[in-house]
């Protein structure tokens, strides 16, 4: 049997971080897709009282957007993602 490998996308996804408390709940769903993260990185800016990550991520179309949807279904969590063209 022929081997077939999924067609994945690359795309960032911005997570806007108002609720602290919700922050082991992120941590826990970002583990759970960390075989497709590129990199990560996260700004605390503390004159708004909120938190800025940012994620690249190669994957299947629908696992990003199954990330994102988990993210965004957080309390205090807003998540959207970006597609690159590729």
């Amino acid at each position: 049997m022929e081997n077939i490998k999924e067609e994945t996308r690359v795309a960032v996804i911005s997570i806007i971080v108002e609720n602290k408390e919700s922050i082991s709940a992120l941590n826990n769903i970002l583990h759970e897709y960390s075989c497709y993260v590129i990199g990560r990185m996260g700004l605390p800016y503390l004159q708004k009282g909120v938190n800025i990550i940012c994620i690249a991520i190669d994957a299947p179309q629908d696992k990003i957007n199954a990330l994102s949807g988990k993210l965004g279904k957080l309390s205090g969590i807003s998540a959207k993602a970006v597609y690159s063209k590729v």
